[in-house]
């Protein structure tokens, strides 16, 4: 590292100091993530305007993940005048002219496609594609927002992979090309919760970064709480429509704000693009005039990151013992907290309660949640609040299927508290993650753990489908699994408080870690 023998990196010192002293130190400089934190350090309306913009995607992407617990229901029926059926026959064993359902057939696919006798597999096959496709395309575009096509690129490309596949979906003509057109749809949404954490962090100081990152989850919530509304406004008509009024705004959304929309600097930095790292800083300086000029031209040439192997960076993650501890292990913790949090969100239609007021209460929980989120942040420690967070949970769902249907009001409660202490895991582990791995992989760990949580959640729609007649096969494994995932954050160091390293290099050297 170079000596310099300016002033200016003397931190905490200002300018009357310097001009008492007049003296000419000798100092190591700023790292660069160091001279970041000191131009971002306050929280400006630039950066603020930026969070926005960037958070949004969150909501349309919530939109289309649980958009399938309205247009992929079991519509209620009834049955005719002058047959023998009753409420509690088996719609399969009675002739198609002794029952009808109590709404337009073209509501949901199930009505429309005359699914109501399939197997589970087959009901389940489009949410379960969803989900595939979101591992896929997770992993497949991991490192291409490290490497290539950056932060903003993949965000944007993404959400409109989604958001495409979303419209066109509203034109299937059966159970296949419906699940092909979800599968292509949950490939494209694979990156965008992940590019849009790494975004939001990357681009604010460190004492902001737990506070700027819950915006994610907090426009996720108004996404899941915007369907039942929709879906309310749309209730006598096709399933169809749904998708239509959640995919058109989206596309538009993304392709007005994409020029207002600026990259991660640290990202510009670390491929070697100083000139525009540098002019996207100026535009999100908290520190103006002398100061600002003074701090941008301290730093020098960053490191460049080779494109030409695009899976080099993550093959890193695995190659080192410390890298590849920590990235098992918030796996499994991932996997545990995802199969309870969309197990909590889809297992609402196995609670005999209104379809749109349990997704409603559900979504308004999050809102709060989300808050919260920020206090345990501040307050507590990131390995401590996750474990304890992650038995309550688990207790709960297990209780949840113990009660049973027979205890309707203590049950919906106890789903709601599992998926209070649930989302607020998923948010501390999304926070954590980020502060484990420096930049260069910061991406392609954050894609891993999110397709970890998507992985807990392909199961969902079996468990949930074999959950309507035996509870304890879906509370009752969500519940286990949790309590059983969240013992690995043992193993996992304390980062609240730390610094963002650039490199694995950096990483080791600043945790003393031993390769």
């Amino acid at each position: 590292m170079e000596i310099s023998t300016t002033t200016h990196n003397l931190v905490g010192t200002n300018s009357a100091d310097q001009e008492t002293t007049g003296l000419n130190q000798v100092l190591l400089p700023l790292s660069i993530d160091e001279t970041i934190e000191q131009i971002l350090g306050d929280f400006g309306w630039s950066q603020f305007i930026q969070a926005i913009l960037v958070s949004v995607p969150s909501l349309f992407d919530a939109q289309q993940t649980f958009i399938s617990i309205f247009t992929d229901a079991e519509p209620n029926w009834h049955c005719n005048f002058n047959t023998t059926c009753n409420s509690n026959s088996n719609i399969c064993q009675l002739p198609k002219s002794a029952w009808s359902w109590d709404e337009p057939s073209h509501k949901t696919i199930i009505s429309e496609w005359g699914l109501e006798c399939a197997s589970s597999f087959i009901t389940g096959l489009p949410a379960s594609s969803f989900f595939v496709g979101s591992i896929v395309g997770g992993l497949s575009l991991a490192t291409l927002g490290d490497i290539r096509l950056g932060r903003k690129n993949l965000l944007y490309l993404s959400c409109l992979i989604m958001c495409f596949t979303s419209l066109f979906t509203a034109f299937s003509i059966n159970i296949w090309m419906y699940s092909t057109l979800r599968l292509l749809s949950g490939f494209g949404r694979g990156s965008i919760t992940t590019c849009t954490f790494i975004l939001l962090t990357e681009r604010v100081g460190k004492q902001w970064r737990g506070q700027i990152g819950t915006m994610t989850f907090v426009l996720s919530s108004f996404g899941i709480l915007s369907l039942p509304a929709a879906a309310y406004l749309n209730r006598g008509s096709s399933w169809r429509i749904l998708y239509l009024c959640t995919s058109i705004p989206a596309i538009s959304y993304c392709i007005i704000t994409y020029y207002f929309v600026y990259e991660s600097p640290r990202w510009l930095f670390m491929v070697g693009r100083d000139i525009e790292a540098k002019a996207v800083l100026r535009k999100l300086a908290s520190i103006e005039g002398n100061s600002l000029d003074l701090e941008l031209s301290s730093i020098h040439l960053g490191q460049e990151i080779s494109t030409s192997y695009p899976y080099k960076l993550m093959k890193d993650l695995f190659k080192r013992r410390w890298a590849l501890r920590r990235i098992l292990a918030t796996m499994v913790l991932g996997f545990g907290i995802g199969l309870v949090y969309f197990g909590m969100l889809f297992g609402v239609r196995n609670l005999g309660f209104n379809l749109y007021l349990g997704v409603m209460f559900n979504a308004l929980l999050l809102i709060p949640t989300n808050l919260v989120t920020l206090f345990f942040l501040a307050r507590w420690k990131r390995k401590g609040s996750l474990f304890a967070l992650c038995i309550i949970s688990g207790i709960c769902s297990i209780m949840c299927a113990v009660v049973g249907r027979s205890r309707e009001g203590i049950q919906i409660g106890l789903e709601l508290a599992s998926l209070f202490c649930t989302s607020l895991a998923l948010n501390v582990v999304m926070i954590f993650t980020i502060e484990l791995f420096p930049t260069t992989v910061r991406n392609s760990a954050s894609t891993l753990i999110r397709q970890a949580i998507v992985l807990g959640s392909a199961f969902v729609p079996i468990l949930t489908s074999g959950g309507k007649r035996n509870g304890f096969l879906s509370f009752g494994t969500f519940g286990l699994t949790i309590l059983l995932c969240s013992f690995i954050v043992i193993i996992l160091p304390e980062t609240k408080g730390k610094n963002l390293c650039n490199t694995m290099d950096e990483q080791e050297r600043m945790n003393n870690i031993i390769v």
